[in-house]
């Protein structure tokens, strides 16, 4: 009975662990609908957070590629006083993405609900060159 107890505990506090931190993310961190991302991107700092070779498969028009694996060293290229609104294929790096860049101060934090995979706008495709 004592080992049941323990193990329920352990699980209550790894939910209300879990329920914090993502309270804690979206009050910094705002998840935009398609519609509500594109209305706002284009006036402020666009960056996908996606690797490289993701990003020249295709990106969204103006996007900047910034990879999240590069993010720390690459801080000075993103403004503070301006909107980011970030995307990733699927939305886990850029909230990963947001949490970062808001415990360095940045305030106004932006993401697209489902990421570059539910994306239905405008895009653009490096070109391979012949």
């Amino acid at each position: 009975m004592g080992t049941l107890l323990v193990i329920l505990v352990v699980i209550a506090l790894l939910i209300l662990f879990g329920v914090f931190r993502n309270l804690r993310i979206q009050k910094h961190l705002k998840t935009l609908t398609e519609e509500q991302f594109k209305q706002g991107y284009r006036k402020a700092q666009l960056i996908d957070v996606r690797e490289p070779r993701e990003f020249e498969r295709g990106h969204i028009l103006g996007a900047r590629n910034i990879p999240l694996s590069q993010l720390k060293q690459r801080l000075g290229e993103i403004r503070k006083d301006q909107a980011v609104y970030l995307y990733c294929q699927r939305g886990s790096r850029s909230t990963k993405a947001a949490n970062i860049l808001r415990k360095k101060g940045y305030q106004d934090l932006n993401q697209l609900k489902g990421g570059f995979s539910k994306w239905t706008g405008k895009i653009k495709v490096k070109q391979k060159g012949y």
